[in-house]
């Protein structure tokens, strides 16, 4: 297996996959809406960086050609989730079946559910449904929240830690599991040849559960920008997301509330698959933290 089509490969985790993968020479076509974009991935010695419109079914089809594995890393926190996370796996997969390609990896979320909260979680059960219905031996991936250099987690609040004199929270209580990128990524490539993995869903994990307002004021901490946490309630929580939506490229929506109302958290004693060990955040988080 050499040839792989990598969807969504110029984002936080495409990224960190592309690379991954590249190293291990294997070839990578990596299509993006905008190739300036992708420069940093045109330098990877074995990926071909093209300008595709991925959710135009011609241009899948042409993509696939040739393709001895395909990966679906495309996902959205705010937006037109039934494009994006139901419409488009159905796309991939259908695509995929049609071009023989015999291995399928998509990455959906932890807690995805059909009876989910929010539209984001509702949606990316949706879209593994779609995804499966096609191509039912497809592998899937369920990681909590992504920690790692360049994430929009830790990162987005130390950036805040560091101008804000009180960080009033919403859903201080939400907790969550954060696992490392390169643990995601590891689990991703070890599926790539092993047919235990057909058909499988894997919850992606790290070792510790945290509260939000726990992650924030750790993030302080080892950034240099301590500050009081002011946890606000529910319906402040609310009004507060609602507010952040009228701001271009606000961090926070009235959805993201909803999900956060039920834990990202993996069943107690998972661990993560293929024999991987769960890399704890304070062995990474404080290498680019505090930079």
């Amino acid at each position: 297996m050499k040839n792989i089509l990598l969807i969504g490969g110029t984002g936080f985790l495409g990224s960190a996959l592309a690379r991954r993968l590249a190293s291990a020479d294997f070839f990578l076509t990596l299509p993006t809406r905008r190739r300036d974009r992708a420069k940093h991935l045109t330098m990877l010695p074995t990926a071909n960086v093209v300008e595709a419109d991925v959710h135009d079914e011609a241009t899948l089809a042409r993509l696939m050609a040739g393709q001895d594995a395909v990966i679906s890393l495309v996902g959205i926190l705010k937006g037109n989730f039934q494009r994006t996370h139901v419409e488009l796996p159905g796309k991939i997969a259908r695509a995929a079946v049609s071009a023989g390609v015999p291995r399928l990896l998509h990455v959906s979320a932890l807690a995805a559910a059909t009876n989910a909260p929010s539209n984001y979680l509702r949606s990316k059960a949706e879209g593994e449904v779609a995804l499966k219905t096609v191509f039912p031996m497809a592998t899937i991936f369920q990681p909590s929240v992504i920690f790692g250099r360049g994430d929009a987690f830790l990162t987005l609040f130390a950036d805040l830690l560091k101008i804000a004199p009180i960080v009033p929270l919403a859903c201080p209580e939400a907790r969550f599991q954060p696992v490392w990128i390169e643990d995601v990524v590891s689990a991703i490539v070890a599926s790539l040849e092993n047919s235990a993995s057909h058909g499988q869903t894997y919850p992606l994990c790290g070792p510790q559960i945290y509260t939000l307002q726990e992650l924030v004021a750790y993030t302080g901490k080892v950034s240099g920008h301590p500050r009081p946490i002011l946890g606000l309630p529910p319906s402040l929580s609310y009004l507060q997301a609602w507010a952040m939506e009228f701001v271009p490229g606000g961090p926070m929506t009235r959805d993201n509330v909803r999900s956060m109302s039920i834990p990202s958290t993996c069943p107690a004693g998972c661990t993560l698959p293929f024999g991987l060990t769960a890399t704890p955040l304070e062995a990474v988080a404080p290498g680019y933290l505090a930079a």
